[in-house]
């Protein structure tokens, strides 16, 4: 499961900044399993230190201590192995675990299947796939009635197209 990426270099010593995409964002810094991958090809990462710094976290790796090695990460995913995440409290879902799951209206019409998850600020929004592109805010209990991971859909109370 990717969950962040190296965005930029970060001073001379092999510091690097990463857009973590968990929430704290420096909560990237505390996996243990952590993967660095590009092309579909992971490895394990050591993070040495790292810290928040303003909106963004910055890490050094194990084994790049310059800002020449450093620069070889730059676009690289970081990642764990799904099994290594704590499990989501109840009402919580990974966005990879809603990626392919069926939306269905409370009149039991499919909308399509949900290709993305996005950050808008106010909430996240599905972005659904079927005969039309949808997107439709995740807001428990006004529009995701249901979400049921093992039926593999999302029950939604959604009128407008």
């Amino acid at each position: 499961m990717i969950l962040g990426r190296v965005s930029a270099l970060f001073g001379v010593r092999g510091w690097v900044k990463v857009y973590s995409y968990t929430e704290p964002r420096e909560a990237i810094l505390q996996y243990e399993g952590l993967l660095i991958g590009r092309n579909g090809v992971w490895k394990p990462a050591e993070v040495v230190e790292g810290q928040q710094h303003g909106k963004s976290v910055i890490a050094l790796f194990k084994g790049f201590d310059d800002r020449d090695q450093a620069a070889a990460l730059i676009g690289a995913e970081l990642g764990v192995h799904r099994e290594d995440l704590p499990e989501p409290g109840d009402g919580q879902y990974y966005w990879s675990d809603l990626i392919g799951l069926k939306v269905i209206r409370r009149d039991g019409i499919e909308l399509g299947i949900i290709d993305e998850m996005l950050e808008t600020g106010a909430n996240d929004v599905m972005v659904v796939k079927g005969e039309k592109e949808r997107l439709i805010p995740f807001v428990r209990e006004e529009i995701v009635i249901n979400v049921d991971l093992a039926e593999g859909r999302v029950d939604v109370d959604w009128e407008w197209d």
